[in-house]
């Protein structure tokens, strides 16, 4: 199991192939409220850590019985750029990570007083192939750095691994196997 690649996925088919590859842990990105239960077992049956992206959950609030309900589904954790959302999945107890988007140097300090404001478990930076922006924030934070959006090689991911990132997400299913 490679514990350096966080497999990125918004449909079943997608996830099903997750299961079976080297990747550690699960991003579901477009998770569903009739879904979740199922998909759950099936990536902790398969040895993986499963995580849905709440912001883009269908049917699911956004609130604290939103993550209560995630939690009684089986998800090991949340991912969300609301810094709100990442405090009370916190308080849940749950693994949390929070999404990031590194637009202009603006949203690189932003990111750096959002992140320590939400304690998050990890962050996620957006897009992924910002060896500079990673090696920053993994200076100046404790937290660990997810590198992911636009890895689309191996050598892209291993450039965020170089540069600081504790791991990548990616979508591209090829990369999964990655050691």
């Amino acid at each position: 199991m490679n514990r350096r690649i966080i497999a990125a996925v918004r449909n079943q088919q997608e996830l099903e192939k997750a299961v079976t590859s080297n990747a550690w842990m699960i991003f579901m990105l477009a998770p569903n409220i009739d879904d979740i239960k199922r998909q759950a077992e099936l990536a902790h049956g398969g040895g993986k850590k499963f995580f849905i992206h709440l912001d883009l959950a269908e049917g699911i609030g956004k609130d604290e019985y939103g993550i209560r309900f995630a939690k009684a589904q089986g998800v090991d954790g949340i991912i969300s750029t609301r810094t709100n959302i990442i405090k009370m999945a916190k308080k849940e107890n749950l693994c949390t990570v929070q999404r990031f988007f590194i637009l202009d140097s603006h949203s690189v300090h932003t990111t750096i007083e959002s992140a320590k404001m939400s304690k998050a478990d990890m962050i996620e930076m957006m897009p992924g192939p910002l060896s500079k922006i990673i090696t920053k924030l993994s200076k100046e934070l404790e937290t660990p750095v997810v590198a992911g959006g636009l890895i689309e090689t191996v050598e892209e991911a291993e450039n965020a691994i170089l540069s600081g990132a504790t791991a990548v997400s990616t979508g591209k299913g090829e990369l999964w196997e990655c050691v």
